[in-house]
């Protein structure tokens, strides 16, 4: 191994990320032009790059609108890009759903509409259903990202309360072809999960989502509630005959990601591990285990003899009880450096792909042997951090903090254990 430990920890995650950009996906999955027109519609933080990658390698006409994340926007000449707010939606997120849904209208047969889906089109397609307000989605998002819902707790609840999400979209393009290119950034890789699905049919139902409320004590306000309770906010389910004409296609997804940071391990002569792309639970709780993985790997060679890589995915939660600002990636490192104790030869780094941890703009950070011995220098008990859901202050306080700026692409987490 010629890098550095942190070198060769952020040669991995850039060639997770690498392997999901659109540029290199979307061409493989492009049909022939219709003999109608073609709309491109997309939501997510990956959506203008695709929209970007798709106009470049696209023979005919086309036009369209695509909603992403606020300086996640790129050039486009056919495609109109729209910025709105993530994780919390905004009116700009609202008013491009409903200008999407009018774009659509009387679409026939021959038309064909390319959705350009990735994550955190949730936020951005921010459409409430009937009696339901934008501060109402606000508030609701609000609670259910400090709860710990996991985010296919999350995505239920919010495909209920949508007048767009849980194909929706879908079936006002009927009877037109819909072809769905989808980035995912979920567990599973379940195309309902992946921006709430508004362009797939969605089998959970009204009582799914208010069980969801329920367990996490997320108050609703009357017209979330009556709409759930009514079973107004059903979704389109599979089946429907408004469905009948969708094609989806998943083009990136965590998998891809940890297997292109596998390869970088390999070539540096350090044997990886993917223990799973899709790894859920409190954050703090899943360093707990990875860190015993991790030390037993230092002390007896087992899974692995050093030098190793423990290579992960998926979507851990953060439950905010602390004055902090959470974010998963941090509290998993932070949480992973106590349960560690300063192991000696153990370095890490967790990261979102996307560029942003939690409502950060820091994709994540690192940790070394010496985190919590320099911590404490700083007078900063790290316990006391974690305790306050405070691992951004912790980690820019030590300057170890990974900063990306857009990535462009968005695959989920990225957590690599490196025992050199």
């Amino acid at each position: 191994m010629t890098s550095t430990p942190r070198e060769l920890l952020r040669e991995m995650f850039n060639a997770a990320v690498d392997a999901a950009q659109p540029h290199r996906r979307i061409p493989l999955y492009l049909p022939s032009p219709p003999k109608g027109r073609t709309i491109v519609l997309g939501a997510g933080k990956a959506s203008a790059a695709m929209a970007q990658a798709l106009e470049r390698n696209w023979p005919g006409p086309l036009s369209g609108l695509v909603v992403t994340r606020y300086g996640y926007a790129v050039p486009c000449e056919r495609i109109e890009i729209v910025e709105a707010a993530h994780p919390v939606p905004d009116a700009a997120g609202r008013e491009a759903a409903r200008r999407m849904l009018r774009m659509v209208q009387g679409l026939g047969q021959e038309d064909l509409v390319i959705c350009l889906i990735s994550g955190g089109g949730s936020s951005l397609l921010p459409l409430p259903g009937e009696g339901v307000t934008l501060e109402d989605k606000q508030a609701i998002n609000r609670a259910l990202l400090a709860c710990g819902a996991s985010i296919t707790e999350m995505n239920c609840v919010r495909r209920h309360l949508s007048a767009i999400k849980g194909g929706r979209l879908a079936a006002a393009c009927h009877p037109a072809r819909v072809l769905n290119l989808l980035i995912s950034d979920v567990p599973g890789d379940n195309p309902a999960d992946i921006a709430s699905g508004p362009t797939v049919p969605d089998s959970t139902t009204c009582a799914d989502a208010l069980e969801v409320v329920r367990r996490y004590g997320v108050e609703l306000p009357p017209g979330a509630r009556r709409l759930l309770e009514s079973g107004a906010g059903e979704t389109v389910k599979p089946g429907d005959p408004r469905t009948a004409n969708i094609v989806t296609h998943l083009i990136a997804s965590p998998q891809m990601a940890l297997e292109a940071a596998a390869e970088v391990a390999r070539a540096a002569g350090v044997t990886p591990m993917i223990l799973g792309d899709s790894i859920e639970g409190e954050a703090r709780e899943v360093a707990k285990v990875m860190a015993g993985i991790a030390l037993q790997a230092q002390r007896h060679g087992q899974p692995l003899a050093r030098p190793c890589v423990l290579l992960s995915g998926g979507e851990t939660t953060v439950t905010v009880r602390g004055k902090g600002r959470g974010g998963r990636n941090v509290e998993f490192l932070l949480a992973l450096a106590v349960a560690l104790g300063a192991a000696p030869g153990i370095h890490a780094l967790a990261a979102d792909t996307d560029g942003v941890d939690g409502a950060e703009e820091v994709a994540g950070a690192f940790i070394t042997p010496d985190t919590l011995a320099r911590a404490w220098a700083r007078g900063l008990p790290p316990r006391e951090s974690l305790d306050d859901n405070d691992a951004h202050s912790f980690f820019r306080a030590l300057g170890d903090s990974l900063v990306t700026g857009p990535t462009l692409t968005n695959v989920n987490d990225f957590r690599a254990i490196l025992l050199a």
